[in-house]
């Protein structure tokens, strides 16, 4: 499933930061996640495992990071970071790993860009996305 939110309001100077793509099985945290990063002013797409995601990405313009759950069906994070690095337009993108469950030296290991832990710091969440939208 393949879910695109975005907020009717550009930002105060033209200038709208860029689109989101959030990888996540759980509803509420998809939901939580989308209608904070909109009010934030950011675009939003979803996708509920990395297989949906990775056939998002392969038909549409890149996204300024992807949040990226570890723990989903289908495709789990693990699959989708590994499958990610194959792909030299893809491997550019920033990933941020949002987990409760995963083993953090294995998430570690595959060198995402960063790594929250869940319930996610949106402070910490927003120094991210500065950076790289």
């Amino acid at each position: 499933m393949i879910d695109d939110q975005q907020d009717a309001t550009p930002e105060a100077d033209g200038c709208r930061p860029g689109t989101i793509l959030v990888i996540d099985d759980d509803p509420g945290v998809i939901e939580a996640l989308e209608t904070f990063l909109v009010d934030e002013g950011y675009r939003v797409v979803t996708a509920c495992n990395g297989r949906a995601a990775l056939s998002y990405l392969a038909e549409n313009e890149a996204p300024c990071v992807i949040l990226l759950d570890m723990m989903m069906p289908v495709m789990d994070g693990y699959g989708f970071l590994a499958e990610q690095r194959q792909h030299p337009a893809l491997s550019r993108i920033p990933v941020v790993v949002l987990t409760a469950g995963a083993n953090s030296s294995r998430v570690r290991a595959l060198c995402p860009t960063g790594f929250l832990s869940k319930p996610v710091d949106v402070d910490a969440l927003l120094a991210f996305l500065e950076e790289y939208c």
